[in-house]
């Protein structure tokens, strides 16, 4: 009896020493949209983070609507899913019993975030690495940003502002040749 106490209180140490690192561990992520050059975000988590707290911070992040079905799909180094999490368990866990540190331990580098279930769209976070804590911020946090919020429910991500030039002027600002004015108007 004295024996299984003395191994139970080395493993409730273990395990509270376990989890006191776990909860230091910032991971660095990149966010991207498949085929943008544009839109880019990097966020830092913390590895206790649930990937439903991660889903709910990125909703709010990209004003997203939030009442829509969502997923992450874990992906490997070479781009291939390994699990999928949803709001509801789908064999791989649901999204509020998965932390991000469990989903870096099986080597997924990529967490493939799926805003828009029904046209299958996604924004890549990509694992960069992992940076010290901040002491004063608070968890998970937008460290950069680049390009305009996509929006939910289009076809395809669109950010035509970065590449818009200001139209040609003319001198009198007049949209008619001097030859195409009526007789008289100038």
């Amino acid at each position: 009896m004295i024996a299984a106490n003395i191994i139970q209180k080395k493993y409730r140490n273990f395990e509270l020493k376990d989890t006191k690192e776990f909860a230091h561990m910032i991971y660095k992520y990149k966010a991207s949209i498949p085929g943008s050059k544009v839109f880019m975000r990097e966020y830092e988590i913390k590895g206790e983070t649930s990937l439903y707290k991660l889903h709910d911070y990125l909703q709010n992040d990209f004003d997203f609507s939030p009442d829509q079905m969502v997923a992450f799909r874990g992906l490997d180094g070479n781009g291939r899913s390994r699990s999928e999490y949803g709001l509801f368990d789908m064999g791989d866990g649901s999204m509020d019993m998965i932390t991000v540190e469990k989903t870096v331990a099986k080597g997924e580098v990529t967490l493939s975030y799926v805003f828009d279930i029904r046209k299958d769209r996604v924004i890549n976070l990509t694992l960069m690495g992992e940076v010290p804590v901040s002491p004063r911020a608070s968890y998970p946090r937008l460290v950069a940003e680049k390009g305009r919020n996509p929006e939910q429910f289009a076809d395809k991500y669109d950010d035509l502002d970065q590449y818009s030039e200001p139209a040609m002027e003319r001198e009198e600002d007049s949209f008619f040749m001097d030859e195409e004015l009526p007789d008289g108007e100038e």
